[in-house]
């Protein structure tokens, strides 16, 4: 079909399309942009100037007395404010109420019969006649205008973080059973209501079904209070990793069972016919011919479930704890922020560090994902 025949709706479906994807790319873009500023300029400009100067206000302190030098019978104070990060001072001030009061290049006097003078590049001077007395420097304020900069300081910040290390290979330790438990378990309760009659089946479908608008908030307390009191009677601990895979198992099983189930009931039943007539059980049918089919269905799964339990930080703090030992990666990269949560330059190089490990699982499986998703939601039986 060409350009010229294409209807009405088919071009609203590709705008709609393509008003998703920059919806979706543009903040990931900003995002990584934002990480990779300089800290300052991040904190005063978007990432939308990132290639355009910004100007910035500042306040500097001048060396103390102790550091002048006679010259030609006066005293001089010299320093640069801009202090080798490049850039352009547009004006200066001396005083918190008029930081703006003189362009660079002109002369300031002081209270005290100093003389201040700023320079486009940063460099001052403090000039007297007499001997400048006192312990602390005179206080500069000035704007200046700012080039682009780009820096992997951000990152280096975040990696070199005390216990990034070990917060890793514990998001891991959570993912990866947690991702895998519950497809195992998913997939044989998936082939029985797909493929095996038995009393009750229409009710297990529509109980499955109802579980998947439990949200998880409502039922995490019920469900911690069950595993401790289990727990207490054989004498397992409260935080373990056995007890965090357990419930990302149980919030994952219900969107599991339903996905495979039916992917699995669209299967062919003369492929099932023809292998029970060879004498096949169904455990047999299940591992040699349903599970090498629905791989689709599977990574599909995989796929929501590792990225579920990767970024997961709420249902961690509750099952595993929130010490040295046992906190996952977005945990820590939390604790990295502060209390007060400023530090961006921080959160958008965090970002970026945790969604790797995902974007690896997202692009080894992607393919199988739009097709394993629509066939186990148009097809059922």
């Amino acid at each position: 079909m060409n350009a010229s025949k294409r209807s009405p709706l088919t071009w609203a479906v590709h705008l709609a399309v393509l008003l998703l994807v920059l919806l979706w790319t543009l903040p990931t873009a900003g995002l990584l942009i934002s990480s990779l500023r300089d800290k300052d300029q991040l904190a005063v400009s978007g990432w939308w100037t990132a290639l355009s100067t910004s100007s910035r206000n500042d306040v500097a302190r001048a060396p103390s007395p102790e550091n002048q030098v006679e010259r030609d019978g006066t005293f001089v104070i010299t320093g640069n404010l801009l202090q080798g990060q490049g850039g352009e001072v547009t004006a200066f001030g001396f005083s918190s109420r008029e930081p703006t009061a003189f362009d660079p290049g002109e002369t300031a006097e002081l209270n005290d019969g100093e003389r201040l003078t700023v320079q486009a590049d940063g460099s001052f001077e403090i000039v007297s006649d007499t001997r400048m007395e006192g312990s602390r420097g005179q206080r500069i304020f000035f704007t200046a205008s700012m080039p682009p900069r780009f820096t992997l300081e951000n990152y280096g910040e975040v990696l070199s973080a005390a216990g990034i290390g070990r917060s890793f290979i514990n998001s891991l330790t959570v993912a990866v059973p947690s991702t895998v438990i519950p497809i195992l378990i998913a997939a044989f309760a998936a082939y029985a209501l797909a493929w095996m009659p038995f009393p009750g089946r229409a009710i297990l479908i529509a109980v499955v079904v109802g579980l998947l608008v439990v949200p998880l908030q409502m039922s995490l307390i019920p469900l911690l209070r069950l595993y401790n009191d289990v727990g207490a009677f054989l004498g397992v601990p409260a935080k373990t990793y056995m007890g965090i895979w357990l419930a990302h198992t149980g919030f994952g099983l219900p969107l599991a069972i339903y996905l495979l189930r039916n992917y699995m009931a669209g299967l062919p039943r003369e492929i099932m016919e023809s292998a029970r007539v060879d004498g096949a059980s169904d455990f047999d049918i299940f591992v040699k011919i349903i599970l090498p089919l629905s791989f689709p269905a599977l990574a599909s799964f995989a796929i929501f479930q590792f990225l579920w339990t990767w970024n997961d930080l709420l249902v961690a703090i509750v099952f595993l704890g929130a010490g040295n030992d046992q906190l996952v990666l977005t945990g820590r990269l939390v604790n990295l922020l502060g209390s007060r949560g400023g530090n961006w330059e921080i959160l958008t190089a965090s970002a970026f560090i945790t969604i790797v490990v995902p974007l690896i699982v997202f692009f080894a499986l992607q393919r199988y994902l739009v097709r394993g998703l629509l066939a186990g939601s148009v097809k059922g039986g």
